[in-house]
């Protein structure tokens, strides 16, 4: 016996509803047949809420009852929730991943050994420009994080909206072969800064605060993997000047 189920989303010229998609999505997933209703104004979705006493679209009806919306629809099916909540190390988790499929890729594109020190480099410098890439996208949300737990930065706000840039040319310098006495300073600088910091807040303060280590108003938590993050910056500092040598 096929089910059925009824659901009532927003579809209009100038938006169509996220969550009204994801809605049918998950139905027809689940196998269900959706006989989908479309309000094509913001008049009929105004209509459609008094109707049936909601404050939200889409509407989701099983066997004459009503679900609700995107999220009861999920609680329905016992899939969990949409957005998870509080911190998360899942941003972080996907930068690193990413950068080192990306240096595993240049290594296998100019026929290097995958695994070798210039891998393990590029690992590096990659993430810290794809790091420096979420810090500005929103300069102003991270400065807003960051100067809550980074020493410099409680003394002079404006090496905050610095930051960003001084990794972002970091890691560039590195992929780049620039000179050691050109980018080492600053990769060494900003990175111990940094993780004194970090350790100060989280190890001797105790205090629990997001990283803005991906950019302003994250849920990752500072700690381990924000320590991480600096370490990596002394640690391709004092690499570089070895390999000078």
């Amino acid at each position: 016996m096929s089910k059925t189920a009824t659901l009532y989303r927003m579809v209009t010229d100038q938006h169509i509803c996220p969550f009204g998609l994801k809605s049918k999505d998950l139905l027809e997933r689940e196998g269900y047949s959706v006989d989908d209703h479309k309000l094509t104004t913001r008049q009929q979705t105004d209509d459609f809420k008094q109707q049936h006493n909601v404050e939200t679209t889409p509407q989701t009806f099983i066997d004459d009852k009503r679900i609700g919306g995107y999220d009861d629809l999920r609680e329905f099916f016992n899939k969990g929730p949409a957005q998870p909540e509080g911190t998360t190390y899942t941003p972080v988790i996907a930068i690193f991943l990413l950068a080192l499929l990306i240096a595993l890729a240049l290594g296998l594109s100019t026929n290097q050994p995958v695994l070798s020190v210039v891998t393990i480099e590029r690992f590096v410098a990659l993430s810290m420009c794809l790091l420096a890439v979420q810090k500005l996208r929103d300069l102003y949300a991270f400065s807003n994080q960051f100067i809550t737990y980074d020493l410099l930065s409680m003394k002079m706000v404006r090496y905050a909206y610095v930051y960003p840039f001084a990794e972002a040319y970091a890691g560039l310098g590195m992929l780049a072969g620039l000179n050691a006495w050109l980018v080492a300073p600053v990769s060494l600088f900003i990175g111990v800064v940094g993780a004194v910091s970090v350790f100060k807040a989280v190890y001797i303060d105790k205090r629990e605060l997001k990283c803005a280590c991906v950019g302003g108003n994250s849920n990752v938590p500072l700690g381990f993997i924000s320590l991480t993050e600096n370490l990596f910056m002394v640690g391709a500092a004092i690499w570089m000047w070895f390999s000078m040598g």
